[in-house]
């Protein structure tokens, strides 16, 4: 790292993406015009503890007749409105370099399964209300439906516990089909497209490996083929580790930080530091320490504008079912993308040059880490 680093808090300059093999431009400066866009209105928490409308609720019905069971920690359902099914006609094409039409208007058929997993049973209780030990049977879950979808010749079927499916209202059958990917996700507030204010998340699974997870196996692959078989996110959190400059919390197990390439304001990546290619890989001390990382990242976003902060995050892990290599090159990781910029009403859009040209972001991710340090301590509701 050049000993001049502080000068790109002030030029513009692009980065690299290890992880993605993609770069970013930054423009610290544009934090500074004027701004006369649009302002998204300040989330405020006024939800009732229970909903009688609410489909996720406990005992509710939801839109295609169940009912829900009067559950009280975390509830599992296959979704109602799944973007992919199980049961569907095949298709399928054969290249055929001699026909254009073939070659080029390319597509094939994707199966899978969808859940809903609710975090809690009150309506008015994010992760980041949630204490490390209430977040704990949310990765329990995640768990067990990630385990209940594994392939049996995958080598982590080895070292993955039997899914207690019958506890903690996870009612999940087998799949009719082996499953590639499994993406587990949540879409926080209205501002990031959120249907229901009721916290939960979505575990989509699919026949094919998707680009983002297909990108950064990749790079992940390659790294570990030209570094003796090291881990680069392993390496990556024990150089952000001796920097410090974009570490906003860490713990025995995780490392949360501003990532070196990161596009989003105020994004924040989760990182196991030692070599773990999926959930069943941690114990159950270390699935505390995740969920105090999680605890950590979702309680400061809420913190920094004092306001219910939304965004999007997924975790990224080794596929359900992939070859030695892709399996040990894993490395288990969670996003989070927020959309906030300068308050709670300003956001940032990934428009015109984003969409045309390259990724941009204006704050540097470690004024971003700074600021986000500074917001550790109790949540600032239960302070009003």
């Amino acid at each position: 790292m050049p000993e001049n680093m502080n000068i790109l808090d002030d030029i513009s300059h692009r980065r690299y993406n290890s992880l993605r093999g993609t770069w970013l431009l930054v423009s610290p400066h544009r934090t500074k015009r004027p701004w006369q866009g649009q302002q998204e209105s300040a989330e405020k928490i006024t939800l009732p503890e229970y909903d009688p409308a609410c489909y996720l609720c406990p005992g509710n019905k939801r839109a295609q007749g169940d009912i829900n069971p009067k559950y009280t920690e975390t509830f599992v359902f296959v979704n109602d409105y799944s973007a992919v099914k199980e049961e569907q006609a095949e298709y399928k094409q054969e290249v055929n370099p001699e026909d254009l039409s073939n070659l080029l208007l390319r597509a094939e058929s994707v199966k899978g399964r969808c859940y809903v997993l609710t975090f809690s049973p009150s309506h008015n209780l994010t992760l980041a209300d949630l204490t490390p030990k209430q977040i704990l049977p949310i990765i329990q879950a995640w768990s067990q439906v990630y385990t209940a979808h594994l392939s049996p010749a995958s080598p982590l079927a080895s070292v993955a516990q039997p899914p207690s499916l019958a506890l903690a209202n996870i009612p999940v059958s087998a799949p009719s089909a082996q499953y590639r990917w499994m993406q587990i996700f949540e879409n926080k507030g209205a501002a990031m497209g959120c249907s229901n204010p009721h916290p939960h998340c979505q575990i989509w699974t699919t026949t094919g490996l998707p680009e983002e997870a297909l990108q950064e196996l990749e790079q992940l692959k390659k790294y570990r083929h030209e570094h003796g078989g090291k881990s680069l996110l392993a390496d990556y959190a024990q150089l952000e580790i001796e920097k410090g400059e974009r570490v906003v919390f860490q713990n025995a197990t995780f490392l949360v930080v501003c990532p070196w390439w990161a596009v989003w304001p105020f994004e924040v990546m989760v990182i196991s530091k030692e070599h773990k290619r999926s959930l069943v890989d941690l114990n159950d001390q270390e699935k505390l320490d995740f969920a105090e990382a999680i605890a950590e990242v979702t309680r400061r976003y809420d913190n920094l504008f004092q306001t219910s902060f939304p965004y999007s995050s997924g975790i990224h892990q080794a596929p359900l079912e992939g070859s030695d290599e892709e399996i040990e090159a894993s490395h288990f990781h969670m996003h989070f993308y927020p959309p906030l910029l300068r308050s709670a009403t300003v956001r940032k859009f990934l428009v015109g040059y984003e969409l045309m040209a390259e990724p941009q972001r204006d704050i540097t991710p470690e004024q971003a880490a700074a600021q986000l340090r500074d917001c550790g301590g109790t949540l600032y509701r239960k302070l009003l």
